[in-house]
């Protein structure tokens, strides 16, 4: 009974957050917030593996939180190509992440949560976008993956079937409200996989969108590169391959700041994101 109390309270604390979380359209005009169309364009980016080390090796923090600012820089550049306003309010990423244990078998199934993040779209400086990423992402994994409103993924184990069919509906229709853009990293095996024989080279994980949103970004390590899929409308997101080269762009960005901050060379961009 004590077990049944202490679940039910953290599925209340999670319900709690959701609620404190969202938050009616605040991207009005951006093709974020655009109204689905029922259409789909797809884009592809590849960005060099060592090239995501030399960044984390000297930032700190993980490749993830490298690939995160990429993700939230490459948005930065592609609004402002687009002409959208950048607003104080900056876009939320639902992030995925796994809660099986490690050592847990093969083939047993997946026990997802997800942390939300905000896109800090409207700084300037590229190295302070990294370093708000690897804040954001550290104070979500001190919290751990079955608390905050990223975890509403969490409540499926938690709820009787009828409130969870009648919940999963809600949650789906309420997405928009709770975050702006999908960014999933899809893990592959590091040993080269083959189809009929034929070794893959590069393998682009898809994303869904979830209902209401016009994005979805998933990154994979493959082969010495990240491969990045996108997902978007394609009514509200026709330029998703523009998009897609804004992530390499961002990339190219961060590698020139660390190599300045490397060589001690740091430009007045790189100094005011030591403050």
């Amino acid at each position: 009974a004590r077990e049944r109390i202490e679940e039910l309270g953290r599925a209340v604390g999670i319900g709690a957050s959701v609620m404190r979380a969202s938050r009616i359209d605040l991207w009005g005009g951006s093709a974020l917030a655009a109204s689905s169309s029922g259409t789909r364009r797809l884009a592809t980016a590849v960005l060099d593996q060592d090239e995501v080390l030399r960044v984390r090796r000297e930032a700190g923090g993980t490749s993830n939180d490298v690939l995160l600012a990429v993700v939230a820089g490459g948005l930065r550049r592609w609004m402002l190509e687009r002409g959208e306003r950048l607003p104080g309010a900056d876009p939320r990423a639902l992030v995925p992440v796994s809660r099986r244990r490690r050592g847990a078998p093969a083939g047993s199934a997946n026990k997802l949560s997800a942390y939300l993040l905000g896109r800090p779209v409207s700084d300037p400086d590229p190295w302070r976008r990294l370093d708000r990423v690897r804040a954001a992402m550290n104070r979500n994994k001190a919290a751990g993956p079955a608390r905050g409103a990223g975890a509403v993924a969490v409540l499926a184990d938690r709820l009787p079937p009828l409130a969870h069919r009648v919940g999963a509906q809600l949650a789906g229709n309420a997405a928009r409200m709770l975050f702006d853009v999908l960014v999933t990293s899809v893990p592959l095996p590091r040993s080269t996989l083959s189809l009929g024989g034929c070794p893959l080279r590069a393998l682009y994980p898809l994303a869904p969108l979830a209902h209401g949103q016009s994005l979805a970004v998933a990154l994979s390590a493959y082969g010495g590169r990240v491969h990045i899929g996108l997902v978007a409308d394609g009514k509200a997101v026709p330029d998703a391959e523009r998009l897609a080269q804004c992530f390499s762009d961002e990339l190219t960005e961060l590698l020139k700041v660390t190599d300045e901050r490397s060589s001690g060379a740091v430009s007045g961009r790189g100094v005011d994101a030591l403050k």
